[in-house]
C-alpha cells in the first residue's frame, strides 16, 4: 500500500495510507481536529485549509458546505481521502471548543 505525506501546520508531516480519511489520519496521529458528527458531512467542525492543491471535492462536501453558507471558505476533512500529499492547517480543534473527540469516523 503506498503512503502519503501529509504537512500539518504547526505540527509536522505524518504519513498517511493511500485512501484514509483525512479527519482520521490526523486524529491518529495525535493531532486535534474536531468531528462532531461521525463523518456524515452534516456538522461542519472537521475544517481544514489547504496551502497545497485541494483535491476534488464530492457532492456530500459540496452540498453541505453551500447550504451552511461556508463554500470557499474551509473543506470537511471528514470527507477528504487521502490520494496525494497534502499541507493543511486545521481550523477548528476540539480542545479549543472544550469539546471531546467527536465519535467514530466510518471508513
Amino acid at each position: 500500500m503506498s503512503t502519503h505525506n501529509i504537512e500539518v501546520e504547526g505540527f509536522g508531516t505524518i504519513q498517511v495510507p493511500s485512501g484514509t480519511k483525512l479527519v482520521k489520519a490526523l486524529e491518529n496521529n495525535g493531532i486535534d481536529v474536531s468531528h462532531r458528527c461521525g463523518g456524515q458531512a452534516r456538522c461542519t467542525t472537521c475544517r481544514v485549509a489547504f496551502s497545497s492543491p485541494e483535491p476534488e471535492m464530492g457532492q456530500a462536501e459540496h452540498d453541505c458546505l453551500e447550504e451552511d453558507g461556508e463554500l470557499g471558505n474551509f473543506r470537511l476533512s471528514c470527507q477528504i481521502r487521502v490520494h496525494e500529499d497534502m499541507k493543511v492547517k486545521v481550523l477548528m480543534r476540539a480542545s479549543e471548543k472544550g469539546w471531546e473527540p467527536g465519535g467514530d469516523v466510518e471508513d
